[in-house]
């Protein structure tokens, strides 16, 4: 009987990077040739969608890898994924996961490449939206008889100028921005708002990483924040899963 082998969160995540990349340039190439000529900007990768299907299978492996079945885990082209919400009928998540009919744990993932200052507040009223509605739902006894689940958000930003350059001083009237915002990249701006949704503990775990098209291509990623890292994410859900999938054994 061979010996399972363990699960990498560095190795992991930089193969999803690579595919992220790798894909997304396809994706633009393949539409640009069969249009015969380019979208404008990247619209021909984002509008073909499946880049970031790496890293929701990266995180399904996480989960098989801490002893839940495969039929428990459901994400990139399977059913199951729809949750309902409280303020809205329902929403499709990126992976589910479920046990005995209780729901285990939620990945929600998201990326962004260009369009910073457009696409910046959307990612945020998103992250914020979503797991108000969830937690909601979940106080409701809409996913009941399940204990309370697990709650995690991987967001991945590209690594750019646009992303990186301080950002000039805001002067709101009358009532001002919280200081903490001001002068920040859309990069430090994402960090924090990670930190802040974790300790507000809207999610149980965030993950945000940068990654350059020119260095991804390559598995290439930066984490600004220890706390923010997909080691620390990677260990937060899969202790969840494993005690679980322990619960399962014994029953």
């Amino acid at each position: 009987m061979t010996r399972k082998q363990a699960f990498n969160p560095d190795v992991a995540l930089a193969r999803a990077v690579e595919h992220f990349w790798k894909t997304r340039a396809k994706q633009h190439a393949s539409q640009g040739h069969a249009f015969g000529s380019k979208d404008v900007g990247m619209r021909g990768a984002v509008t073909g969608g499946k880049h970031a299907d790496g890293f929701v299978t990266m995180i399904a492996e996480l989960v098989k890898h801490a002893g839940l079945a495969e039929t428990n885990i459901r994400h990139v082209g399977r059913k199951g994924r729809t949750l309902p919400g409280y303020f809205r009928p329902a929403k499709d998540w990126d992976l589910v996961v479920t046990s005995g009919g209780a729901l285990v744990a939620v990945v929600e993932v998201k990326s962004q490449v260009g369009s910073f200052g457009n696409n910046y507040n959307n990612r945020i009223e998103e992250a914020v939206g979503n797991a108000t509605d969830f937690w909601k739902a979940y106080a409701k006894g809409l996913y009941a008889p399940s204990p309370q689940p697990w709650l995690g958000y991987l967001f991945m930003l590209e690594d750019a100028p646009g992303s990186r350059t301080e950002k000039r001083e805001v002067h709101l009237d009358p009532f001002p921005m919280d200081p903490t915002f001001q002068r920040m990249s859309y990069a430090q701006r994402y960090e924090e708002t990670c930190l802040r949704l974790v300790r507000e503990r809207m999610y149980d775990a965030a993950c945000f990483f940068l990654s350059s098209s020119a260095d991804g291509v390559r598995g290439k990623f930066v984490e600004p924040n220890a706390e923010l890292s997909f080691r620390h994410f990677a260990a937060s859900l899969s202790a969840r899963a494993a005690a679980v999938a322990k619960l399962q054994h014994k029953a």
